[in-house]
């Protein structure tokens, strides 16, 4: 039963993370010749403040980059 957590810096639409789901199970299946119902995908959402390189935050670094979007 294999269990993969992603981390992911936070912003990303629903949509995509269902896309990102489908596609590492159909990778786990085909390469572990699993079933779909055995795999958890776990996604971890991480504020980009939280998440540093080289010692500048992530946040600093891509200033306005990578804000998340409002819906209206």
């Amino acid at each position: 039963m294999p269990f993969v957590t992603i981390q992911i810096a936070e912003g990303h639409s629903i949509e995509l993370k269902r896309k990102l789901a489908q596609a590492v199970t159909n990778a786990l299946v085909s390469t572990l010749n699993t079933k779909p119902e055995w795999v958890t995908v776990h996604i971890d959402e991480f504020e980009r403040e939280n998440w540093a390189v080289g010692g500048v935050l992530h946040s600093d670094k891509h200033s306005g980059r990578h804000d998340e979007k409002t819906t209206k």
